[in-house]
């Protein structure tokens, strides 16, 4: 039974994957959703059978007129939003040197610029209520970046990054921010959904070439459970103090944890050298 007390979740990129996973399970549990996609059609099975407490709206976050019309609207029916999920965004592979300007520009204007759009459109409301709760979906992408997979990471980097000062700033104001960094799981990401422009450059054939086929040949075959992901994601909302990051999947715990160690050894490396670097002491 939904009470009024039930949180109000705001769902983007809901056609697959986590999203469709996540709404599914947000109610299933009573609990309220707006589920959104760039084509509503494809978001009527999660909301069937809850059409009380389920919201089922087009959006396509790289266009500012349906974010803000999505966000009024949910709003209207539902008076607030306590969890927005920005899980809406692709994948696109290319080398460093071969990615096109077109795609390059599409895939951060999906992971990035509308992910950044959809927060502010939601921000006011929450800091109204000085409560509140955004889930970024990043990826190990945001951590590591992979040889035939340098664009994605850079949108993923840059969301980690905005991340750590929108947690600063809204902090302070009752709202949690969390990154939820998934790293091989078994949605439409490496199938459907994935973008890829072809390594021709022979010097590139065994380093971004192999990435990007390995990626499109293991998809369906992945370790990660997306509703098991889902489950987290819910539990996430739930726990006080709200954890700043999580990384899904062992695989990509392992790849966090040794890149962060890496990195922390390589600058204690130059530690000496780089302090050297300031203005003397008076």
């Amino acid at each position: 039974m939904t009470s009024p007390a039930s949180p109000v979740w705001f769902i983007t990129g809901c056609s697959s994957g986590f999203g469709r996973e996540l709404a599914a399970l947000v109610l299933a549990r009573g609990g309220r959703a707006v589920v959104t996609a760039r084509d509503v059609s494809r978001v009527a099975d999660p909301a069937h059978g809850a059409e009380d407490r389920a919201l089922a709206l087009d959006l396509d976050v790289t266009d500012a007129a349906q974010i803000t019309a999505a966000v009024q609207t949910a709003e209207a029916r539902f008076g607030r939003i306590d969890v927005l999920v920005n899980n809406a965004g692709y994948g696109y592979q290319a080398a460093a040197e071969e990615g096109e300007e077109a795609e390059i520009r599409a895939q951060f204007d999906a992971n990035v610029f509308g992910l950044f759009a959809m927060t502010r459109a939601v921000l006011p409301g929450m800091r109204a209520r000085r409560s509140g709760h955004v889930l970024n979906v990043t990826s190990v992408a945001g951590f590591i970046g992979y040889p035939g997979s340098g664009y994605y990471a850079a949108s993923k980097h840059a969301v980690e990054g905005w991340s750590d000062a929108l947690a600063a700033e809204l902090g302070p104001l009752g709202i949690k921010v969390t990154c939820v960094a998934p790293g091989p799981f078994r949605t439409d990401w490496a199938g459907r959904s994935l973008r890829q422009t072809p390594s021709r450059i022979v010097d590139y054939a065994d380093t971004a070439g192999v990435r990007m086929r390995n990626t499109a040949g293991n998809s369906g075959t992945q370790a990660g459970d997306p509703v098991r992901a889902a489950e987290i994601m819910v539990r996430i909302t739930e726990t006080d103090p709200a954890p700043r990051h999580v990384v899904l999947g062992a695989w990509g715990i392992d790849a966090v944890v040794d890149r962060l160690e890496s990195i922390r050894a390589e600058v204690e490396a130059w530690r000496e050298l780089g302090a050297a670097t300031d203005f003397p002491k008076q």
